[in-house]
């Protein structure tokens, strides 16, 4: 911090002021510092000067500017061209329109902060200023953590920060708990999170906003976190795959300069064996002119020799033709094999084209197949937007079906209606009847109880068919996820016989209460327990139709809740199903790939080796020809020094026999 509190002075005298005391006190304290490359100066009162020195200080480790108190606007001016900065505390320093200005100014030009707390300043209350702040963090494309609590932030703040983070594609936290933004607010969040891939944590506790919408949300920020987790495995598993293409291109380029450097061995050596044969022949060629040397010597002085030295003149120029043919034959073969290894360049050259072109091949199939991958996403889509027309169907035939139940109880209300005004009408004559009826009263309750009896087995052969009718539609329902479609038709015909079958039975239901009503008629008290009984049955038919309607209610709400869950889960599968399909087509051409490339190093290398084989046996060849002519040329030499060894004998026999070679001596 020495270094700092030195840079810090410098600034001041440069701006004409002097350093605050309490500053430079702050920072000579022990405890100044409490973490690494912070500084913490929330409890002191700072000058225009200081705020404009700190804001330009450069070149220094990372620094942590926590609570500043004081003047603002320099602070923020100045940090706009700092690039050491990484984290700004400006809690609770009541910033209004010129703070929140200078606060956008800076996200526009700064590219060092990652890390701005602005808890406890009231910038929702001036919305020129907030807007200004807003349309700043959308420029920005290096923030990562952003806190906001206790901002008076209300829904148009929100709608403005939805807008900026459409933009913004680097922040990842936001804290706007404590703040009013509310139903609006919260839709306008939700709405931008559909375009924002990149924001991973949204905290919006203490806003009015509904638990739905922060449901919501929260699967939106699961969703993003899934997003990039699976795109920071696909880059590093590209990576990794680019690094082993790498690695594979640098051994084979390896291995393509150590086949250069063998054939260049080669043509050094062979460029060394045509330097030794010329050597030798220019040897040869030497020997030979020192015999046409000494053989010109023998004929100036003997003239006898002539035939024997024209002989051996031919035999000469035919060993100087054989040579010529010889190094003839060493440059057609020289020229050969410059030959083959242009060729065999040129088959390197265009296999590397080749493989090119099937890079680009492969790279365009990919692109292909993500083209499928989007028509059967957009297929997926269609089919969801058919099973939600069936829902609405079966729901219109729910509907209908409750009209008919309606109608029927209405009908029922009528029958009621009348069966009144008949016991209204047969009670003058039940005054006449009572006599008669006294003697069937006994009869009439054994028949009546009977009949009790018969109604309360239908009721409770109801109530069982009604428990094995919601089993059935719960088999039916978790059937009906694989085959909606199939199952449709089969489903309404279903339903139109049970509801005939269920207005059958409300038929003899009505017959059999009809043939009790007239019962009762004949029989006041009989008639009286009668009403009271079916008024039971009524009110108790009514609370389980009350119970089957909350219990559809709730299936239905289960079932839709399920389905969109099953939804959720297929559409994710599917994605990440297509993701790992398209992963491994290319995982699988890449290995291909390599294998082909592979293969070909292994038959170029083969291929090498064979042409190096067949050019070694060409040059032992050569050589074994050399020895040969060496030999020869050995051979002829001796038999030409034997010969004019004997030429010489001859001649010394023949001037010592000659009448001059007798004088000679006698002299």
């Amino acid at each position: 911090m020495e270094e700092f509190r030195r840079a810090y002075a410098r600034l001041c005298e440069e701006g004409g002021a002097a350093p605050q005391e309490t500053v430079l006190r702050r920072l000579r304290e022990p405890g100044a510092v409490p973490g690494r490359g912070r500084l913490d100066l929330g409890a002191q009162s700072l000058s225009l000067e200081t705020c404009g020195a700190l804001g330009r200080l450069h070149n220094q480790k990372e620094l942590v500017v926590a609570a500043v108190t004081g003047c603002v606007k320099l602070l923020l001016h100045g940090l706009c061209s700092n690039t050491t900065v990484k984290s700004l505390d400006l809690k609770g320093n009541n910033l209004r329109i010129v703070g929140a200005e200078a606060l956008g100014k800076l996200l526009r030009q700064n590219k060092s902060i990652r890390s701005l707390i602005l808890e406890w300043n009231s910038l929702g209350m001036w919305e020129e200023g907030f807007s200004f702040f807003c349309q700043g963090l959308g420029a920005n494309s290096f923030l990562q953590r952003l806190d906001l609590r206790n901002n008076q932030i209300n829904h148009q703040g929100a709608g403005e920060l939805a807008m900026a983070l459409k933009q913004n594609a680097s922040l990842q936290e936001l804290d706007l708990r404590w703040n009013n933004i509310g139903l609006l607010g919260g839709r306008a969040l939700l709405d931008c999170l559909h375009s924002n891939k990149t924001l991973k944590r949204l905290e919006l506790a203490g806003n009015n906003v509904p638990s739905d919408i922060l449901k919501a949300v929260e699967q939106a920020l699961d969703h993003n976190q899934d997003r990039q987790t699976i795109l920071s495995e696909t880059r590093s598993r590209t990576h990794v795959l680019s690094k082993e293409v790498l690695s594979l291109k640098n051994e084979k380029a390896k291995q393509f300069l150590d086949l250069m450097d063998t054939i260049d061995k080669q043509k050094e050596e062979i460029a060394r064996s045509s330097r030794m044969s010329a050597a030798r022949v220019s040897q040869l060629q030497e020997a030979l002119d020192e015999q046409h040397s000494i053989m010109n010597s023998l004929k100036a002085k003997l003239q006898m020799t002539e035939a024997a030295l024209a002989l051996s003149e031919q035999k000469v120029h035919n060993l100087g033709e054989l040579l010529s043919a010889m190094k003839q034959e060493q440059t057609s073969m020289a020229e050969r094999h410059l030959k083959e290894l242009q060729q065999q360049k040129q088959e390197g050259a265009d296999r590397e084209g080749k493989l090119f072109r099937e890079l680009s091949a492969a790279s365009e199939k990919n692109l292909l197949l993500r083209n499928q991958v989007d028509e059967l996403e957009k297929k997926c889509k269609v089919q969801q937007d058919q099973l939600f027309q069936v829902k609405q169907d079966l729901t219109n035939t729910t509907a209908e079906l409750k009209l008919r139940a309606v109608q029927a109880e209405e009908r029922l209300e009528v029958e009621k209606r009348r069966f009144k005004q008949s016991l209204e009408d047969m009670e003058s004559l039940r005054l006449k009847e009572v006599d008669h009826m006294t003697q069937h009263v006994e009869a009439s309750e054994r028949s009546m109880q009977e009949r009790i009896q018969r109604l309360e087995a239908i009721r409770i052969a109801l109530e069982e068919e009604l428990s094995q009718v919601k089993a059935a539609a719960l088999t039916e329902r978790g059937q009906a996820e694989e085959e909606l479609i199939k199952v449709r038709n089969q489903a309404r015909l279903e339903e139109q016989q049970r509801l005939e079958h269920l207005e059958e039975k409300l038929r003899l239901m009505t017959e059999s209460r009809d043939e009790a009503q007239n019962c009762c008629l004949k029989q006041k008290q009989v008639v009286g327990e009668a009403q009271a009984k079916a008024n039971q049955l009524s009110l108790h038919a009514d609370g389980l139709r009350r119970r089957v309607e909350e219990l559809q209610q709730d299936l239905n709400s289960k079932e839709q809740e399920k389905m969109t869950e099953v939804n959720k889960v297929k559409v994710e599968l599917q994605e990440q199903i297509g993701h790992l399909q398209a992963e491994r087509t290319a995982q699988e051409g890449l290995r291909e790939k390599i294998a082909a490339l592979e293969r070909q190093l292994k038959a170029l290398s083969s291929n090498h080796r064979e042409a190096l084989l067949d050019k070694e046996g060409e040059i032992s060849m050569l050589l074994e020809k050399l020895r040969m002519k060496e030999a020869e040329i050995s051979r002829i030499r001796e038999e030409e020094a034997q010969r004019a060894s004997f030429l010489q004998n001859a001649i010394m026999a023949y001037v010592q026999g000659s009448p001059l070679g007798a004088l000679s001596p006698r002299k």
